[in-house]
């Protein structure tokens, strides 16, 4: 096997990424939402270095999120303009899937429910069947303002304001859908963040049996689903993306926000980005740093794992960390890819 390399991305957005994510299966494409309202159509070169740009899809308003359907060619985006769209990246056609009443932070599709779920900033979930796009989405209404969300197999993690963790079980979503129930479903767990601060990000064991989130506080919290005492005395969480600050400036940390995780498909161990333009590796079981990569020339915004864990995609722009009024990612947008070592990723604890 040959050893971890890394290369930018040519043509990456003009302005700040909100989201990347590689495509299930086999394929090799990375699809990039940006600030610059456009999603961007990437596709790693087999055996060479360098990922090419396939196509660029334009839209009304800056894209909060976006994530792959059920294909390579299936896309799902959240908007600033409210909506949640789907684009057919063969044909490049663009369909509305619903309208919420303020902008979308998240979207997620659920492969085992044919699912996609949106979280808007309106505090609603919209839940749309992805195998009858004319049906009308399930609404659920949510206690405080979406920040993150993720899907498990079969668990879905809505991060909200106040430390709001609501998780609902995605089977019963998709029954609640097919009944055309009136009565929203409850959610299956109602939780306190073990986070103080406000949840940048979230992502869930690819085994099912937890997730991890991160907040603007340079910290990570790694918890179990099973809602046993034995399980929930298995969490914990702990201080990362920090630098010691000069002396002259009065000593101390320097707290950087963890906007981005993200968990390995096959081995478990998961991947922190901050606001310290780092990126570390992390064993969730051992509860250990296994490695930090060399820094980024800015803020890491996004990171994702190729579906066979080959790969990991980072996204870096100007962070806001540093109060500019007349903030711009031009020029200084990048996305890097690193095609992992063989076990590089993989945990002590992994089998």
């Amino acid at each position: 096997m040959a050893p971890a390399t890394q290369f930018e991305v040519a043509q990456p957005p003009n302005d700040a990424i909100s989201a990347l994510v590689f495509a299930p299966g086999a394929s090799r494409r990375l699809l990039v939402s940006s600030w610059d309202k456009n999603v961007y159509l990437y596709e790693v070169a087999s055996g060479a270095e360098e990922a090419g740009l396939v196509g660029t899809f334009e839209h009304r308003a800056p894209v909060l999120d976006v994530c792959f359907g059920a294909s390579p060619d299936e896309a799902f985006t959240a908007g600033m303009d409210h909506l949640v769209k789907r684009i057919d990246l063969a044909s490049g056609e663009q369909t509305v899937m619903s309208k919420h009443a303020e902008p979308v932070r998240c979207v997620v599709y659920s492969a085992d429910n044919s699912l996609l779920i949106s979280a808007s900033w309106d505090n609603t979930l919209h839940i749309h069947n992805c195998t009858a796009p004319s049906q009308p989405p399930l609404t659920i209404p949510l206690p405080g303002k979406p920040h993150a969300l993720a899907a498990s197999p079969t668990k879905l993690v809505v991060a909200m304001a106040a430390r709001l963790v609501h998780i609902y079980d995605l089977p019963t979503l998709a029954s609640a859908l097919s009944s055309q129930t009136n009565t929203p479903p409850q959610p299956w767990q109602q939780r306190e963040s073990s986070l103080k601060f406000l949840t940048r990000a979230v992502a869930c064991m690819p085994n099912d049996a937890g997730y991890a989130t991160s907040s603007i506080e340079g910290r990570v919290a790694v918890e179990w689903f099973e809602d046993t005492p034995e399980s929930q005395a298995r969490k914990y969480a702990f201080k990362c993306h920090r630098q010691a600050a000069p002396d002259d400036e009065g000593g101390g940390d320097v707290v950087y926000p963890v906007n981005a995780l993200a968990f390995h498909p096959r081995f478990g161990t998961f991947a922190s980005g901050g606001g310290d333009g780092t990126v570390a590796l992390w064993d969730a079981e051992a509860k250990r740093r296994m490695r930090q990569y060399q820094k980024f020339p800015d803020a890491v915004a996004a990171l994702a794992f190729s579906a066979d864990g080959r790969y990991l995609a980072v996204g870096v722009c100007p962070g806001f960390e540093t109060g500019m009024e007349d903030y711009s990612g031009e020029g200084r947008t990048k996305v890097f890819i690193r095609e992992l070592g063989e076990t590089e990723a993989k945990g002590k604890g992994a089998k």
